[in-house]
């Protein structure tokens, strides 16, 4: 489905990226985040390499990251399935240089700094952004639940505001939904405890 904005000319479809990431937690009580981009061409369409033929692959490159509970990068494997160049794929291997350090902030510098330009491919350094959200989306209900746990077993500890308070507009540390997910008690544990 497409947007529909009034007033809008024709068009001709040309391009289109789809990026899938998912999270995945282990048995091993490590998490692996998928990230996958897939770049097609609608029209036939020419580049130093050849022709993308219409609705053909121009890129799919796929990145697993495995990470700890403290959302530290312990294992990262880049593959590019299909890319422009015969050499894109002789980059893939550079990502190991992100392993060991941590997602939060200043992650986007840190990757820019051992895998942007020269040092990586545009379009792998580009799913990482989206793979770090997903790995916090992925972990947050299951470290929030922890720290509720903690909170529960010992009266010394301060249970931390909800991660989401002052990231968005929606939770301004002195709104509403703010209030709402600090007070809010799942009805139930989202995944046991390891």
């Amino acid at each position: 489905m497409t947007l529909s904005i009034p007033g809008q000319a024709k068009r001709r479809l040309l391009h289109t990226r789809q990026v899938i990431c998912t999270g995945f937690e282990r048995d091993d009580g490590m998490f692996d985040i998928e990230g996958r981009l897939l770049d097609t061409k609608a029209v036939d369409t020419d580049f130093p390499y050849g022709t993308v033929q219409a609705n053909g692959v121009l890129h799919y490159m796929r990145v697993t990251m495995t990470v700890d509970r403290g959302l530290v990068i312990r294992k990262i494997h880049a593959v590019s399935e299909q890319a422009p160049t015969p050499v894109c794929d002789q980059i893939n291997r550079a990502y190991g240089a992100l392993v060991g350090i941590s997602i939060g902030p200043g992650f986007r510098k840190r990757v820019a700094e051992r895998v942007g330009g020269v040092k990586g491919c545009t379009h792998l350094t580009e799913l990482l952004g989206p793979m770090a959200t997903t790995a916090v989306q992925t972990m947050a209900p299951l470290m929030r639940m922890q720290q509720r746990q903690r909170a529960a077993q010992d009266p010394a500890y301060q249970l931390p505001g909800h991660w989401v308070i002052g990231t968005c507009h929606a939770y301004h540390p002195d709104g509403d939904a703010a209030r709402r997910a600090n007070e809010w008690q799942p009805i139930e544990d989202p995944a046991p405890a390891p």
